[in-house]
C-alpha cells in the first residue's frame, strides 16, 4: 500500500505509526533482536510491527502464550514452545486464529511453509489405558515450504517431507517424507505428485 493509500485513510495510518512506534522501542525490550531480522519487520507499515504490539498487549500483559518468545496471537494455542523450532521468517504461521501447536515433543517447521487457520499439530495423545496420562511424545517434522491447508490435523510422529501440500481437513497419521505431493483425505494419502 502506497502512501496515497493511508493519506484517503489517515486513522489507518496513525495506526501503523503507533504499531512501529510501540514495537520498534517497547517491543524490542520484550523480544529478540533476531525478530526484527525477519522480513515482516521491513519497513514503518509492515504487519510484524502489529503483530509485537498486539503481543506485547496479549503475551505480556495478559499472559496468553506468555512463554513464546516471538508474537503470537491470543486466538491460537502454543504449548511448550521451547520445542517449536522454525525460521524467523516464517512467524506468520503464529498469527492464524484457531491453530493448536502442542509441543509435548518437538515440532520442526521448515522454512517457506504456510500454516492455514484451525491446524492442529499434536505430538503426544492421551494413554490409551489411562485417559488422564498422556502417552509418549513423538516429533512432528515438516519440511521446507509446505502448505498445511485449513482444518488440518498432523498426529505425533509424523514427517512431512518438502514441499508437501496437506489439503484442508486432512488428517496426517502417516509420514510422507519424499515430500512433492499433495496429500488429503481421513487418513491422508496422496492424491498428486508434485515435479
Amino acid at each position: 500500500m502506497g502512501i496515497r493509500y493511508y493519506v484517503k485513510h489517515p486513522v489507518l495510518a496513525v495506526r501503523k505509526v503507533l504499531y512501529y512506534a510501540l514495537g520498534n522501542t517497547i517491543g524490542r525490550i520484550y523480544y529478540p533482536p533476531l525478530l526484527y531480522k525477519s522480513r515482516w519487520f521491513s519497513g514503518l507499515t509492515a504487519l510484524g510491527w502489529e503483530w509485537v504490539t498486539r503481543g506485547l498487549v496479549n503475551q505480556k500483559l495478559r499472559g496468553i502464550n506468555s512463554k513464546a518468545w516471538w508474537p503470537v496471537t491470543p486466538y491460537q494455542k502454543v504449548g511448550s514452545p521451547d520445542n517449536i523450532i522454525f525460521h524467523v521468517d516464517d512467524i506468520n504461521n503464529f498469527q492464524m486464529p484457531g491453530s493448536y501447536f502442542q509441543a509435548f515433543g518437538r515440532i520442526v517447521i521448515g522454512k517457506g511453509t504456510y500454516i492455514a487457520q484451525n491446524v492442529g499439530i499434536i505430538t503426544a495423545n492421551h494413554n490409551l489405558q489411562n485417559l488422564d496420562l498422556q502417552a509418549e511424545a513423538k516429533p512432528v517434522s515438516i519440511g521446507e515450504k509446505c502448505w498445511i491447508g485449513m482444518n488440518s490435523v498432523i498426529l505425533p510422529g509424523v514427517e512431512l517431507g518438502p514441499h508437501t501440500i496437506v489439503g484442508a481437513g486432512a488428517v496426517v497419521t502417516k509420514s510422507f517424507v519424499d515430500g512433492h505431493c499433495v496429500i488429503a483425505g481421513n487418513p491422508a494419502k496422496v492424491i498428486r505428485h508434485l515435479s
